[in-house]
């Protein structure tokens, strides 16, 4: 009796957690799809503004010079050890110094680096990596491959690939997250954190459950869950939605001596303006629910 009283009870459990997990993901779908509700006067903007290149956008043929010179330090690549992945890098200063790891966010590359690369390098073996998916770092095509628990092995295989136990680690967006997560389980790989535009995780969560509009603020994330659209939408108008907050005279960079001009601004374009290119990145907030 009592076997047949743990299977009724283990089935029951089993189906209830099917149910919810069902539930669950409806309930994602649904923001998802009210979210690219939520963006269509700012397409429509955009199709009133630019009608004859709003379905518009091409590759860049060619890498902008800056993105591929030695100005800012030597480029490399590393090939770690779990995976098998092939990371670009560049890195400046001593091999003989700490270590300082820079993560770049979505969606960047190494090059958002380049004032930290030539500030720091005096005191740091200073390395600026093109994160899994980005950049020219090998980018698998599995959306299970961009699972959180793979990119943390991915920071570790990268800090001790370079020939390091511990680092001083720097991120900024979705390297920040990265930062956070990793400073909490590889606590001893970590001196010293610094973190740029991402809150810590749990402070996130709790923000959240007091500020439910910030839900609205960060509603692209459900946006993003959404397959090909989002690659479309951000590609719309020669990929206008990435390179506005890059160059626009209210949401970019408002420090005159420091705005991008045109060949910078391609360093940020040249890899995702290529055929396919933009999954990847996306499929960091994909694993986001998983």
């Amino acid at each position: 009796m009592q076997i047949y009283l743990s299977r009724l009870l283990l089935m029951v459990t089993r189906t209830a957690l099917r149910v919810s997990g069902v539930m669950f993901w409806i309930l994602v779908y649904t923001a998802a799809l009210l979210s690219a509700a939520s963006y269509i006067p700012d397409f429509m903007r955009l199709v009133v503004r630019r009608p004859f290149r709003f379905f518009y956008w091409a590759p860049l043929k060619t890498a902008p010079h800056c993105l591929m010179s030695s100005t800012h330090g030597q480029h490399g690549y590393i090939r770690i050890k779990h995976s098998g992945i092939r990371f670009h890098y560049v890195a400046s200063g001593d091999k003989g110094s700490p270590l300082m790891l820079l993560l770049h966010g979505f969606p960047e590359n190494w090059y958002s680096w380049r004032y930290q690369l030539d500030e720091f390098s005096n005191g740091y073996r200073t390395v600026a990596v093109d994160l899994r998916g980005f950049g020219s770092s090998d980018a698998p095509p599995d959306l299970r491959d961009y699972k959180i628990e793979t990119l943390l092995q991915d920071v570790q295989d990268l800090i001790l690939g370079l020939g390091y136990t511990s680092c001083v680690l720097v991120g900024h967006d979705w390297g920040g997250t990265l930062a956070w997560t990793f400073s909490v389980r590889y606590s001893h790989m970590v001196t010293r954190l610094i973190v740029m535009n991402a809150p810590h995780p749990s402070a996130f969560h709790d923000y959240v459950l007091l500020h439910p509009s910030q839900l609205f603020l960060s509603r692209y994330v459900f946006l993003f869950q959404l397959p090909i659209l989002p690659e479309i939408l951000l590609s719309m108008c020669d990929f206008e939605h990435i390179r506005r907050p890059l160059t626009d005279p209210t949401l970019g960079i408002q420090n005159k001596e420091r705005k991008l001009n045109k060949e910078e601004t391609d360093a940020f374009l040249y890899y995702i303006s290529q055929k396919g290119a933009l999954t990847p990145p996306l499929n960091y907030y994909r694993n986001i629910f998983g």
